[in-house]
């Protein structure tokens, strides 16, 4: 997997903000959780960039992003709630791109991506 350059903003965010004091993959989970709750806004628009094998989403779906599940969905992989089919459905939130998205939301998006791109894993 490829890795990317070091990057000191997310490596703060991450040590200070996002797993600060986090003792095991529990923990992290729940740093992520709550740093996502805070700083996602919802709903927004986003698009799939990366196809899931449990995720019925196809590349450039756009969806309404509602919400983040429960915090027991969330305990290995971060997933956010869309509408989809007239109900609720968690997909995770590395298949997805926000579009027109604030800062916040923009950067939490990127911050996962990166999180999982470096290969880090819950």
């Amino acid at each position: 997997m490829a890795r990317r350059q070091r990057d000191d903003d997310f490596d703060q965010r991450l040590d200070w903000e996002i797993i600060v004091d986090a003792n095991g993959p529990d923990e992290q989970a729940l740093g992520w959780y709550y740093y996502l709750e805070n700083h996602l806004r919802f709903p927004f628009k986003a698009r799939c960039t990366v196809e899931r094998p449990t995720s019925p989403l196809g590349v450039g779906d756009v969806v309404e992003v509602r919400g983040l599940p429960a915090e027991d969905v969330c305990e290995h992989e971060m997933f956010v709630n869309i509408a989809w089919q007239k109900r609720m459905l968690a997909v995770p939130l590395i298949q997805l791109t926000g579009l027109a998205v604030d800062d916040g939301t923009e950067q939490a998006i990127q911050d996962w991506h990166t999180w999982i791109d470096r290969g880090y894993q819950l």
